[in-house]
């Protein structure tokens, strides 16, 4: 199956076509346009512009796409479209192209969503993944660990109660000063650390229950930094960064450990923009060698926001028929 799929939930306009069928998963062509040089002077994505920026960019990536593919419009058995969760103007965009595409050719068309898609990153990666598993979803607007039961039933046990760890990360580094975002320059500014902070900063893994809440973790480190700069101090950035990814990347593996111990798991999906941060998937394979549990990872170029993962996780609803109308619309929740 021929599968043209769209993603715009936030700030990368991305258009894919990827192959798949019960022994083949490929991605025949990628194409994403970046917004990060738009947002950048604004520390953060603006709504409005990136629903203008995809609108924009959609027509043009999704020939790119099929170009590189070398197929044509006629040749596509499917085209998928992240409907939800994301920013609505955003979503819309991309549901609105998607949506008038597939009617205008009469193609079927299927919504997915993007959590589940950036776990599906993972079936490109690993040719032999399937279900059932248990997957965490790390990005600058999800956390979320679920029970994958098969490919389309998903069923969440943990969850963020407030920010996402990567929105904790780029709020963090845009006091910090850092440039947006600020995930993977706080991942190297760690790196960097030669001493330590002498500050510990809390866990976002939360005691009473699986959840997590990152809100308490990125408050301290504002009042940390806000505390030094009034009295005159200075701090070493890559000392903080250390111990802020430290906190964060503790957070996961305390629940993952903890589930561990509850539910058994032997395979793990860690998806999602996070999933890069190098210090993460040096702790997960620790964890995984000392838990016994198979660790799966996209490649770096599939971690973020793309088209390819929402293409792959559209075959699989394909397949039960799970087709959207032209009354489909944009959510920005999850549903």
């Amino acid at each position: 199956m021929l599968i043209l799929s769209i993603e715009s939930s936030c700030d990368e306009t991305a258009a894919a076509v990827v192959e798949m069928s019960h022994t083949t998963r490929r991605i025949r062509s990628s194409i994403i346009a970046s917004q990060a040089e738009i947002h950048a002077p604004f520390g953060g994505v603006v709504p409005e512009i990136a629903s203008r920026a995809h609108t924009e960019a959609l027509t043009t990536i999704t020939r790119q796409a099929l170009a590189q593919a070398g197929v044509s419009l006629g040749e596509i058995d499917t085209i998928a479209v992240t409907a939800y969760p994301g920013l609505i103007g955003a979503l819309l965009a991309g549901v609105n192209f998607a949506k008038s595409l597939a009617y205008a050719n009469g193609k079927p068309l299927v919504a997915v969503n993007h959590i589940m898609g950036h776990v599906a990153s993972a079936y490109l990666c690993h040719q032999q993944l399937q279900p059932p598993f248990l997957a965490a979803v790390l990005s600058g607007g999800h956390t979320s660990i679920m029970k994958v039961e098969d490919y389309t039933t998903y069923r969440t046990i943990s969850r963020t109660r407030d920010d996402a760890i990567g929105e904790a990360f780029d709020k963090i580094g845009r006091v910090m000063g850092l440039p947006y975002p600020g995930g993977a320059e706080m991942d190297r500014l760690a790196a960097q650390a030669t001493t330590p902070l002498g500050v510990k900063f809390p866990s976002a893994a939360l005691r009473d229950c699986d959840d997590f809440s990152f809100s308490g973790l990125k408050t301290a480190a504002v009042n940390y930094i806000h505390t030094l700069t009034q009295r005159g101090e200075e701090y070493d950035p890559s000392a903080l960064a250390a111990a802020l990814t430290d906190a964060a990347v503790g957070s996961v593996i305390t629940r993952l450990e903890s589930l561990h111990a509850t539910r058994g798991f032997t395979r793990l999906v860690v998806a999602g923009g996070v999933s890069a941060n190098s210090h993460l998937r040096k702790a997960l394979a620790t964890f995984g060698e000392v838990r016994g549990v198979e660790i799966f990872l996209p490649t770096l170029d599939l971690c973020g926001d793309n088209a390819a993962m929402i293409g792959a996780q559209a075959y699989y609803q394909a397949k039960i028929g799970d087709f959207a109308g032209t009354n489909l619309n944009g959510t920005s929740t999850i549903i």
